[in-house]
């Protein structure tokens, strides 16, 4: 058993998911934002959040809510949780592109494109912009079929949460 020092405030309770995920949603749904609308949101977060550029998400996903009246915390909050899913995808992509555009394989690994970057952004930039640009040819065909099933697989979710914290509200 610990002691909780006197000093300290005490924490929330409920786990780390449920402070940080769960209790934003439900605060929107609690004042109307429809289940629909969050689902669409948390879809373009993720998707947004795999795109194959870093660096880029966290401007894109504001300008795709700020462009379809979608909220900003919670795509935020979902393109920070799809970052290590973006570092996943980022080779994936690029070779993905490389094949249907039936380039050569270039070596490629983290380790290697950032010290490439680090050293020379410029030649970076030369050396791999088409690496790039093909990658997101990929993702565009990609997103729309990844952002459909993320919808469509939470609005049922989102719709029983928003339906227990309508109950909860009015208790």
């Amino acid at each position: 058993m610990s002691v909780r020092d006197p000093d300290q405030p005490a924490r929330p309770a409920g786990s780390f998911w449920s402070r940080r995920v769960v209790a934003p949603i439900v605060r929107q749904l609690k004042q109307g934002v429809t289940p629909e609308m969050v689902a669409l949101t948390v879809a373009l977060g993720l998707v947004i959040g795999v795109f194959p550029i870093l660096g880029s998400t966290t401007l894109l996903c504001g300008i795709a809510a700020a462009a379809l009246g979608l909220n900003q915390p919670i795509i935020q909050l979902v393109n920070y949780f799809a970052y290590p899913a973006q570092l996943l995808a980022l080779i994936p992509f690029y070779r993905a592109g490389e094949s249907l555009f039936n380039r050569p394989h270039l070596p490629l690994s983290m380790p290697m494109l950032i010290e490439r970057f680090r050293a020379d952004v410029g030649q970076f930039f030369s050396d791999f912009g088409m690496v790039a640009v093909r990658g997101i040819v990929v993702w565009c065909l990609v997103a729309p079929f990844v952002a459909a099933a993320v919808y469509y697989l939470t609005r049922s979710p989102l719709r029983l949460l928003a339906s227990r914290a309508r109950a909860g509200r009015t208790a």
